[in-house]
């Protein structure tokens, strides 16, 4: 007997967890004896749900939802002995993790792929006591992020955040940073800090272009200015892959990284507002399963 539990956000994607909810279920039952489906109602039901999912001895958990909701269900398989393959139906605006995983962001599409679709590994990263599955970000992100409408990310997508990101950046300074890592150390002043997890940033599928979802490494971008020309002069790079060779721009690698800075600076984590500095953070290798297409 083979049990799946599919949490879903139903205000996700103008309620299209609702909407999909029964070929989802259908979907899954061909290939699960079981399937419990579970509809989070506030913050966290997705993380209660995931443990219990993973307690339960439950084979597989797939998450329905934006980043935030994927974000949940990974913090509540992480920390248990038996992890839960996990399965994704992105319905965000953004969807990093589905789109470095290839899988479709269409619901329709990726409901399909859950039919049949193999299991690989996949690396999450662990800051403090909490958990990430895409990127890091320090500095104005979390300012850029909160400035975001829902009309901008309808109609824009990832273009929102970079065009909200300049605005932030156009008007104040850079922040002072203190890295360490076993790598590198850097002490000085920058405006974004970003650690990624997987290629995919922000929507732009080409950031982290060597990134791979099992390299067990941080990929790490220190921008040294970004200004509105500096920005206009990085973005060719970041269309094509070659963010890492800007001017502007130190790349390295990592497994784990120490972040400090004299001043209070705002850590954004997938998206969303996770603290302030000072912040440690590592990579768990290939820490979880999850279901994805074979890349073409």
């Amino acid at each position: 007997m083979s049990k799946v539990m599919l949490i879903i956000n139903p205000s996700s994607g103008k309620e299209l967890g609702k909407k999909h909810a029964e070929l989802a279920e259908g979907t899954l039952a061909q290939r699960f004896t079981e399937v419990d489906v579970r509809f989070t109602e506030k913050e966290l039901d997705a993380t209660e749900f995931a443990t219990q999912a993973a307690l339960g001895h439950y084979d597989a958990v797939v998450a329905m939802g934006g980043d935030g909701t994927v974000n949940e269900v990974i913090t509540g398989i992480a920390e248990q002995a038996h992890r839960p393959t996990l399965g994704i139906v992105p319905l965000g605006t953004v969807n990093d993790l589905a789109r470095a995983l290839h899988i479709p962001t269409e619901p329709e599409e990726a409901i399909s792929v859950l039919e049949d679709a193999p299991s690989r590994s996949l690396d999450i990263g662990k800051y403090d006591d909490h958990y990430f599955m895409n990127v890091i970000a320090v500095g104005l992100i979390a300012e850029a992020v909160e400035e975001v409408s829902v009309e901008q990310k309808t109609s824009l997508g990832s273009v929102a955040y970079f065009i909200e990101g300049l605005k932030a950046f156009k008007d104040h300074s850079p922040y002072p940073i203190r890295l360490t890592a076993a790598e590198k150390s850097f002490d000085g002043e920058t405006p974004l800090l970003i650690i990624s997890l997987t290629n995919s940033v922000g929507g732009f599928e080409s950031f982290a272009k060597d990134a791979r979802v099992d390299d067990g490494l941080l990929h790490v971008f220190i921008v040294k200015q970004l200004g509105f020309f500096d920005a206009l002069q990085a973005l060719p790079k970041l269309l094509t892959g070659k963010i890492s060779d800007a001017d502007q721009v130190e790349y390295f690698t990592t497994k784990e990284v120490h972040v400090d800075s004299k001043e209070r600076l705002p850590i954004n984590a997938d998206g969303d507002t996770a603290g302030h500095l000072p912040v440690t953070v590592q990579v768990l290798s290939q820490h979880l399963t999850v279901f994805a297409p074979v890349s073409k």
